[in-house]
């Protein structure tokens, strides 16, 4: 499959799937990319800082999530932490309701295609 497709599938998700995992609590952003690479690698691919600093500098600057810096134990220097703001819950429930009804015309295509032959 041609890579260009899969790759606007991710720029299309990846802003949602990091609200989500920081509506699951407060982290750091190694500790976003460990948790995108562990449950999603094998569709995101390999989770990289040059594509979620990004995005989390985005989301920072509209609003939608906050950020706040912490001594680090280990080093002595600091870690930056990100959290969910309430604008950021909002927004991610618009999201995820959409996404349901996105998936489910996306699926209707999909079964359409399959019962006329055209895909397996």
């Amino acid at each position: 499959m041609d890579a260009k497709y899969i790759q606007q599938f991710k720029k299309g998700s990846l802003e949602m799937v990091l609200l989500c995992l920081l509506a699951e609590g407060e982290s750091y952003g190694y500790e976003i990319i460990t948790h995108l690479g562990q449950r999603g690698g094998d569709i995101f691919g390999p989770a990289r800082e040059g594509t979620v600093y990004p995005i989390l500098y985005r989301l920072e600057g509209g609003g939608l999530i906050q950020s706040r810096t912490a001594p680090a134990a280990a080093n002595g220097g600091t870690k930056k932490y990100y959290s969910i703001t309430p604008a950021g819950r909002a927004l991610l429930e618009e999201l995820t309701a959409y996404w349901s009804r996105y998936v489910s015309c996306v699926d209707g295509f999909i079964e359409s295609a399959k019962k006329g032959g055209a895909v397996k």
